[in-house]
């Protein structure tokens, strides 16, 4: 068995995605009860497997593709569960007529696929709040860091906060519980039924909620060693400097997940961890549902993708005859 890359998995909408080594796949929860899966494989560029493999660079990668692969999964959830809205219309008509929700869910593709230039906003806003509120008041080029960092976080706070107070997000966010909550019970070697996986957590130390608070502590760390002389050389310094923030967080929490069984070092993942109980929810067992059939989907599939390149060892991985965004059968 080819083991899982769980750091990929992510809720969409009314459903859950897994992503392995070689493939991704989105299980949602039809109306009529029915589950029903979407595949993507990956099919890497000798130049993006190099990259993968390089410390502090593979982090932006990762970042890129999770973009890029998400979107994809997200419009298909999106066409399911508007398909599920307009049952008196024929398959055809539903998949073609726009509606105010596909228009909507337009949108949220689109912000996955800015995935970079909201992380460049989110960046760019504290380092201006701090600077026109504070710098006239505090010198200190630590504190300042230490101010900004705070900003950030209470923006985030905030922002989950606010989201989370919609029924949707409610739904997606037990969705993200139970596809911990899978992760967990996979990692511990138990059967993936229903009652295993309801008795595990609902977080785990690859989340990208653990990823998104490190680069919140590394900034600070980083921004400390550089100065500046106004807010739109802050502004410009964080921007550049971002890569190598996203790089070093991916490679904390690569760490912070390594060393999670050993005492006192385990504690390094714990804000991620904290952030975590904003963004996960106690899941009902039909989502856990949708979460197994798509975890235990995945590593079918991945399996089979393995096979497929060890037979064909002289053919890059990802040309081995399978195609792409094709399905390998239900």
């Amino acid at each position: 068995m080819s083991k899982p890359v769980a750091y990929g998995g992510q809720a969409v909408i009314e459903g859950v995605m897994f992503g392995g080594r070689y493939v991704q796949v989105t299980a949602v929860r039809r109306k009529d009860g029915r589950i029903e899966t979407y595949e993507t494989f990956s099919r890497p560029s000798p130049l993006i497997r190099v990259l993968r493999r390089i410390p502090f660079v593979r982090g932006m990668v990762a970042l890129i593709e999770a973009g890029i692969s998400g979107a994809k999964h997200l419009q298909f959830a999106s066409e399911r569960y508007e398909l599920d809205e307009a049952p008196d219309r024929p398959d055809e008509e539903k998949s073609s007529s726009p509606s105010q929700l596909e228009m909507i869910l337009g949108v949220a593709v689109a912000g996955v696929l800015s995935l970079l230039f909201g992380k460049m906003l989110f960046t760019a806003l504290p380092a201006f709040l701090a600077s026109i509120l504070f710098d006239r008041y505090i010198s200190n080029l630590i504190v300042q860091n230490l101010i900004e960092g705070g900003i950030k976080t209470l923006l985030l706070l905030g922002y989950l906060f606010l989201i989370s107070q919609a029924p949707a997000i409610k739904r997606l966010f037990q969705y993200h519980g139970a596809e911990h909550k899978v992760i967990n019970a996979y990692e511990a070697g138990v059967e993936l039924t229903v009652d295993n996986v309801q008795q595990r957590s609902t977080l785990h130390y690859r989340c990208g909620s653990s990823f998104i608070v490190l680069t919140i502590l590394i900034g600070v760390v980083i921004y400390s060693f550089f100065s500046y002389e106004n807010v739109w050389d802050r502004i410009a310094t964080r921007l550049l400097l971002l890569p190598i923030v996203v790089g070093l967080s991916y490679e904390m929490l690569k760490f912070t997940n390594a060393v999670r069984d050993i005492p006192i070092l385990n504690y390094l993942g714990y804000p991620g961890l904290w952030l975590q109980k904003l963004t996960t929810r106690e899941p009902r067992d039909d989502q856990v549902e949708v979460a197994i059939a798509a975890f235990e989907r995945m590593r079918i599939l991945d399996d089979q993708y393995a096979e497929k390149a060890a037979v064909s060892s002289k053919v890059p991985i990802g040309m081995t005859g399978l195609t792409g965004d094709e399905p390998l059968g239900k």
